[in-house]
């Protein structure tokens, strides 16, 4: 097995490890850091359960190569509270309703953060298009459309509180 190094940042802690050039992202990130919260479903890209940020943008982790992250910054569930606090996504996923087993939230977490760093008051149409590579089996959606713009609203009361 050919071996490489790779160094990545991951919810601000920076890794270095030699792994297997076929090691899935997904992987490295659960087996090798031992950060179980992003979830394999499908193995195709279609559930959306693996899905992390490379570098701010969404990636379903479990078709991204670990070695497509060497030099980048990864952000899986576990890095999205601050300080002890949820972040208002978790919160409206929480106050809402958005889960039922909760298999899908981290991906459908991690595509709504992505979705509001872009667009911090998107319309219902537009939340369901920023999470359509995710799905969820349990819930009909509705709940996770609803905890979304509860955190919209929060990071936007947040912001101009701030201001």
């Amino acid at each position: 097995m050919s071996k490489h190094t790779v160094t990545m940042t991951v919810n601000g802690t920076k890794y270095t490890r030699e792994i297997e050039s076929r090691l899935l992202l997904v992987h490295f990130i659960r087996e090798d850091l031992e950060l179980t919260g992003t979830h394999i479903g499908c193995d195709t890209t279609n559930c959306g359960a693996c899905t992390v940020l490379m570098d701010g943008f969404t990636v379903k982790s479990c078709t991204v190569f670990a070695m497509t992250a060497n030099g980048k910054s990864i952000e899986t569930i576990e890095g999205v509270a601050q300080n002890g606090a949820l972040h208002p996504l978790q919160e409206g996923f929480w106050e809402k309703h958005g889960l039922q087993c909760g298999y899908c939230t981290p991906g459908m977490i991690m595509s709504a953060k992505h979705l509001l760093s872009n667009n911090p008051n998107p319309t219902e149409d537009e939340i369901r298009w920023g999470l359509s590579g995710n799905l969820c089996r349990c819930t009909g959606y509705n709940k996770i459309v609803e905890a979304v713009q509860y955190a919209a609203e929060k990071m936007s009361a947040e912001q101009e509180q701030d201001a």
